[in-house]
């Protein structure tokens, strides 16, 4: 290997790179991001998803700014992961999470399990870019050097690590800005507890013909990726391998996810639904008022009742 992050990659599993971001860019995304978690997404109002009580999720985030691309994308990056894993190496998976302070541990030492274990010999191999959009001082991200590639991903009892040399936890902290690469069948975990708001993106990084595990094919995890138009320009063709074009492998047509929370949905629905026939009975008794009445006696159209298209 001639990459210096993939010999750190092969040794140790992890390696963290400290100048990921240039300020100017960091600033820019930290801007996009923070813009997705004002509000929970709903109708035509883009915003984050939540699937736990702890984590807000921002999916997709290369829609956001051009700087997630350009991460997913930098050739100190993309040069280790294709030494590493392979050059059949493909961006799987670009999203991020807002990690609201708990002292509670829920998200313990673990392996990222993605692939068939039933269809595959041995461990492929996967790699995460993690990158910090807030300095870290609390709830890091920790990995245990040496562990990946020993055995298949899965969760880890506190029992099974607790006698790991201190000196073998890798616990990154870090400014914003700060990148780390990892292995993800290494045994790893956010830390608590978590004293501030943690924003972090995470891309995933694996060989695109490896059979993927069946929860992962029922949520339709590793879709092709959604990309902006716009970030597109200037493009290598190993760019676009990178990033998927063209490839149907793992594309699912007319998927429909199924939820859990169905009833919610419907109530929510029915609610809304009210709530737009009586804007729009407002709007036409307005209107009619104003007909009445004459321009400028009926007052201004009141909030939720103008027309769109």
């Amino acid at each position: 290997m001639t990459s210096p992050l993939a010999k750190e990659l092969e040794h140790h599993g992890v390696v963290v790179i400290s100048d990921l971001l240039a300020p100017a860019r960091l600033r820019a995304m930290q801007s996009a991001f923070a813009s997705r978690l004002t509000r929970q997404r709903w109708n035509d109002l883009d915003g984050y998803s939540k699937t736990e009580p702890y984590r807000l999720m921002i999916e997709d985030v290369l829609l956001l700014h051009q700087g997630f691309l350009d991460a997913a994308l930098d050739p100190r990056v993309t040069e280790a992961v294709g030494e590493y894993v392979g050059p059949g190496f493909q961006l799987a998976e670009a999203k991020g999470w807002q990690s609201n302070p708990t002292k509670l541990d829920f998200h313990g030492w673990h392996g990222d399990a993605w692939y068939d274990q039933t269809r595959v010999a041995g461990i492929p191999r996967e790699v995460k870019l993690g990158v910090y959009l807030t300095d870290v001082t609390s709830g890091a991200f920790k990995y245990i050097k040496g562990s990946h590639g020993r055995q298949a991903p899965r969760g880890v009892r506190p029992r099974e690590v607790a006698d790991t040399p201190p000196e073998q936890i890798l616990e990154v902290l870090g400014k914003a800005g700060t990148g780390f690469l990892f292995d993800t069948s290494g045994i790893h975990r956010q830390s608590v507890p978590i004293l501030e708001k943690r924003h972090a993106v995470f891309y995933g990084y694996h060989d695109a013909s490896v059979p993927l595990q069946q929860e992962d094919v029922d949520y339709y995890r590793y879709h092709p990726l959604l990309l902006n138009a716009a970030f597109l320009g200037g493009l290598t063709k190993e760019h676009e391998r990178i990033l998927g074009f063209g490839d149907k492998r793992n594309y699912q047509e007319h998927f429909v996810r199924r939820t859990e929370h169905r009833g919610y949905h419907a109530v929510a629905q029915r609610f809304f639904d009210l709530k737009l026939r009586i804007d729009a009975l407002g709007g036409r008794v307005w209107r009619r008022a104003r007909r009445l009445l004459g321009p400028g006696k009926a007052g201004k159209v009141p909030t939720g009742m103008g027309m769109r298209s």
